[in-house]
């Protein structure tokens, strides 16, 4: 979803609206097209909590490479305690299925 929300403001930054919402839609499709599917099994085992953490961890680990390599923006001490928040998210939405002796 990077791809397709972001990088038109590279690419296309004076291309009419509806044409950039048309092509964005375009490949969004596809990740929608794994994510339903992935969802529906993902629920079979975790909780929409659960789910929706994942999601989120995927999705930022997935944007920051984007940001860094495909956007060139450069990096912040930001990131790293975003991604210790998330980190955290993560702890304590799965931590009823930890086994801590």
């Amino acid at each position: 979803m990077s791809f397709a929300w972001y990088s038109h403001l590279k690419t296309q930054p004076n291309a009419p609206l509806w044409l950039v919402v048309l092509l964005s839609w375009g490949i969004a499709l596809f990740e929608y097209s794994l994510m339903i599917p992935a969802n529906r099994i993902g629920s079979q085992f975790l909780t929409l909590p659960q789910l929706k953490i994942l999601q989120e961890v995927v999705s930022l680990s997935v944007f920051v490479p984007f940001l860094l390599l495909y956007m060139r923006k450069p990096i912040s001490w930001n990131y790293l305690w975003a991604s210790l928040c998330i980190l955290g998210a993560v702890f304590f939405i799965f931590r009823d299925k930890m086994e801590i002796t």
